[in-house]
């Protein structure tokens, strides 16, 4: 296959690039001039700007499907421009995504949207899956609620919309600073520590995309979190467990309110979701559990 990845030098797109070169697939890394001037890492792997794009789309005429997983990083204080920054990279990706297809004679079978657990909004009780209704009740479901609709305008056969969970992964994305506290004895429940946290091993997330582009009965929206989620407290316990770290020093919500402001909710606030529809079309998890899950990041590199 040849399959074009936005947003391919961050963290998943780096592991979905491997996973694509390792059977055989072409890889083409659209991303911004600076990162396209870096030589290859792959005689598979090539790389292309968005200005390129939108001279000459005829660059990726027979594509066979396109993964956007662009966008800025949620990881960062949150303030007015950042915010800015965070909702316009998102939408102005898959406007540019959009234009693409449009542009091909042939289209793509398949366009992957990256979309988050957020959509459902916030609660400590409810148990989304896909079905469930998309609610507004704090900016990052605004910013999903936006983002999807962005997606939506892409004239592709066919799109999923994959609302992303924590991803854990040791060298990247936010567990490595999460598990920090651990590392230096000082791990604990965050808040009330009841809010939900949907997690997802990131061979899962890998394993999942590829799932996707190449099953034809899957579009709309997929949630890519793993079967089992828990709540933050239940997390930081397994944290502990899976890493020989005490789970013992609770943080206030005051304190983390005043450290991060508005930013603070990624830790405050959550909610739980179920694969129901990468279940229901068969998908295997590798990391089913948060325990298999803790356990196979918590074994030493060679």
């Amino acid at each position: 296959m040849r399959i074009a990845v936005a947003g391919g030098t961050g963290f998943i797109g780096k592991a979905l690039t491997d996973a694509l070169v390792a059977r055989g697939d072409e890889v083409w890394i659209i991303t911004r001039g600076s990162a396209a001037s870096k030589p290859g890492r792959h005689h598979l792997v090539k790389t292309v700007t968005w200005q390129q794009l939108a001279h000459e789309p005829q660059l990726l005429e027979g594509i066979d499907g396109i993964v956007n997983l662009a966008g800025e990083s949620i990881n960062q204080r949150w303030t007015p421009a950042a915010k800015q920054r965070i909702l316009h990279s998102r939408l102005w990706a898959a406007e540019q995504i959009g234009q693409l297809v449009r542009s091909l004679r042939v289209k793509p079978s398949v366009v992957v949207n990256a979309s988050g657990i957020s959509a459902y909004g916030i609660s400590e009780t409810e148990l989304f899956d896909e079905d469930s209704k998309v609610n507004v009740t704090d900016y990052l479901s605004e910013v999903v609620r936006a983002w999807e609709k962005a997606a939506d305008a892409i004239p592709a056969d066919r799109l999923v919309k994959l609302r992303i969970g924590l991803v854990l992964d040791r060298r990247g994305g936010a567990f490595p600073l999460m598990l920090l506290p651990y590392r230096l004895f000082g791990g604990g429940r965050v808040g009330s520590g009841r809010q939900g946290l949907s997690w997802i091993h990131i061979a899962d997330m890998v394993g999942l995309i590829l799932f996707c582009l190449e099953n034809s009965e899957i579009r709309g929206p997929v949630n890519a979190s793993a079967p089992e989620p828990v709540s933050n407290d239940q997390f930081g316990r397994a944290v502990g467990r899976a890493f020989g770290k005490p789970h013992w020093f609770p943080v206030p919500a005051s304190l983390m309110r005043l450290l991060f402001s508005e930013m603070s909710t990624l830790l405050l606030d959550g909610q739980r979701a179920m694969p129901k529809r990468a279940l229901e079309h068969g998908y295997n998890f590798r990391y089913p559990t948060l325990e298999d899950a803790l356990r196979q990041l918590a074994r030493p590199t060679s």
